[in-house]
């Protein structure tokens, strides 16, 4: 799909979208801690995350699309439920401090993030404990 030059630009392309994205979903998150259970909010992060999974899908980045998808689900299912609670919307910033960290980790020439999904698996349990006790 990529020949040698490409890979490295697409990369480079994903790279700015993605902080783009991510200062988008960062907005609206705080626009969640003024506005509780803003659905337009929500919905901004639901399509900000999905635009963000989606060309990471593309570009073979399967730890920031998988991410970001487990990070969709449990946003509709938190949307579904009656919203996020301020813990959760605590957690779901580390999830985006987490996601830019990891995105700077990327290596332009390889598309490869080679990481430990410890944290990423401890911030998913936390979120959805703190979606299971958001009061409906």
């Amino acid at each position: 799909m990529f020949n040698g030059k490409e890979r490295p630009l697409a990369l480079a392309d994903f790279l700015v979208e993605a902080q783009v994205l991510l200062t988008t979903a960062e907005e609206c998150l705080s626009h969640l801690g003024l506005i509780r259970n803003d659905e337009d909010a929500i919905n901004c992060m639901l399509f900000t995350l999905l635009k963000l999974e989606q060309r990471a899908h593309v570009l073979k980045v399967a730890p920031i699309a998988d991410f970001c998808g487990t990070l969709s689900t449990m946003l509709n299912e938190a949307k579904a439920c009656g919203g996020l609670n301020h813990n959760a919307v605590e957690t779901l910033k580390d999830c985006f401090i987490l996601l830019a960290w990891q995105l700077e980790l990327i290596d332009l020439n390889t598309g490869a993030l080679a990481l430990d999904d410890t944290e990423q698996k401890r911030l998913v349990a936390t979120l959805a404990d703190h979606i299971e006790s958001a009061p409906t």
